[in-house]
């Protein structure tokens, strides 16, 4: 019986309603390992999937877990029934077309530097 609460099942539900999962996880698995099965297991036809962990964020429990955390540690009793399966919201992030914008103006600029003796 102390078996079965180390494994949690969860279930990755993704912005367009489609899930990846069930899958059993340790509850001593870290959130970056759970993001990496998501990488991996990612949906070929869809058209903006993440490229690396940092561009996926999960939550449960409407927090945001922390790579650095377990899935034991993000548990919430609300959320994750016992013997249930946990469903966790995946959120992917765009490439940021803003900081490319900034690093190709900064480029353009001329930089001056003046020194005074």
């Amino acid at each position: 019986m102390a078996e079965s609460q180390d494994q949690l099942e969860i279930k990755f539900r993704l912005s367009d309603g489609s899930d990846i999962g069930p899958k059993s996880f340790a509850a001593a698995t870290r959130i970056t390992a759970l993001k990496e099965s998501i990488l991996a297991q990612w949906p070929k036809d869809k058209e903006y999937g993440p490229k690396t962990v940092k561009d996926v964020k999960l939550i449960n429990a409407g927090k945001i877990l922390e790579n650095n955390r377990t899935v034991g540690e993000c548990q919430s009793p609300l959320c994750n029934p016992p013997g249930g399966v946990t469903t966790m919201l995946v959120v992917v992030q765009p490439p940021t077309v803003e900081k490319e914008k900034n690093v190709a103006s900064e480029a353009k600029q001329s930089k001056c530097v003046c020194v005074i003796l």
